[in-house]
Formats: C-alpha cells, structure tokens, sequence
C-alpha cells in the first residue's frame, strides 16, 4: 500500500570549501602549541625523575614485586631504621596515599597524603614503636599499562609478634612504562566488625601459604 509523507523542499547549495591557506597555518599555530605544552609535560616528568631516587630493579620488575617492596619497607621492628630513599623510589610522580577515617560523630572521610607527608606523619612512630605489614592475600587485574591490586594486609607491632593488631585492604594502582612498574596509589581501609574482610580477599593468601609450605 503505497504511502507518501509530505517533506520540506531541499534547496542544495555548493558544497563548502575551507580556506586551505588559513589551514595550513592553523595547522602550524596549533601543532607548535601541542610540541609546547608536551615539550613542558615532558621537561616536569625529567625534573620530577631527576630528583626521585633510583629504584632497586628488582624491586620494580613486576607487580607483585613492587608491592612486595612496599611492604618490606615499611616494615621493622622498634628502633630499626627505614629506608625511605627506596620507599620514594617506588612512587610515581603525583602518586598519593589515602584511608578510610571515621569521626568522633561517627561521619566518614578520607585522608589524603603523598609519599613524602605519609613519611612525615607516620615514619618516626613507626621506627620508634615498630610496625610490620604483612600481605595475606593478593587480587589484581591488569589491562594494557595499568593495573588494581586488592591486597589483604595483616598489622604487627614486631616480626616475632604471633598475632596482628589488625587487618585490612591496600588497594593498589600502578602503572608500566614499559621498562618498571610506578605506584601510582594507595588507598585503605582497616577491617573493623562492620565491614569485616570477604573470604575471597583470604583464598588467596590461604592458597599462597600451602604453595609454600609445600616446597
């Protein structure tokens, strides 16, 4: 059944043209201010690289690696000095530390440091009193050059101490460039009776330790 609708008339007019000399040199104008402002990111990063102490590279290998590092140096019992040349070492340009607070009046909020206020708040405390953190349990995904790690963490005062003072989960982002891995964040929170830690943020951990028990 045939059917017509009804449409407006359609005036065509000459296709339109750009100015190919006002082209080119919009082209130009923009292409040295993109060269500018990736020359400027680039001379920052070299700055920023410049003044960053050089990694251990097996410290930066891999994920599980660089995580481990972060760990290890942070861990110690009281009185053993950290070595915080290596603990910048790991971090990322603009990298940044953060948890989970609760208030008096029991609002919640987050706290947020670099590595640099991170030492400066907690690293004396934690050479005096002692402090080890040990990984129990590990998850990541990784796509292309980033990847998520959620690392279940156990809190010690001392490395002969039986039982942890606490747990919780690091969440992790890094980073490749191709050559070692960058923490690029970190972000906690400490298990507490209303969020108690998933089984499966422990599986893991569990099955680490009977892979080792077992060489």
């Amino acid at each position: 059944m045939p059917y017509e609708t009804p449409f407006p008339r359609i005036t065509l007019r000459r296709r339109w043209r750009p100015n190919r000399t006002a082209a080119r040199a919009w082209g130009r104008a923009s292409g040295l201010a993109l060269g500018a402002a990736l020359v400027s990111v680039a001379g920052i990063a070299a700055q920023s690289q410049g003044a960053r102490p050089t990694a251990d590279p097996a410290d930066v290998s891999s994920i599980g690696a660089i995580i481990t590092a972060v760990y290890d140096v942070i861990s110690g019992d009281a009185g053993e000095a950290r070595d915080w040349d290596r603990w910048h070492s790991l971090f990322a340009p603009g990298a940044s530390l953060s948890a989970i607070t609760r208030a008096s009046d029991g609002s919640i909020g987050r706290v947020i440091m670099t590595p640099a206020s991170w030492v400066e708040r907690s690293g004396a405390i934690l050479e005096r009193d002692g402090f080890v953190e040990a990984e129990i349990g590990r998850i990541t995904e990784q796509y292309g050059l980033i990847a998520h790690a959620f690392s279940t963490y156990e809190s010690y005062r001392g490395r002969s101490d039986a039982v942890p003072f606490a747990r919780g989960i690091n969440s992790f982002q890094l980073m490749t460039d191709g050559e070692r891995w960058w923490v690029v964040s970190v972000f906690w929170q400490q298990e507490s009776e209303a969020f108690p830690i998933p089984a499966r943020y422990l599986e893991t951990g569990a099955r680490l330790k009977r892979a080792i028990d077992a060489v």
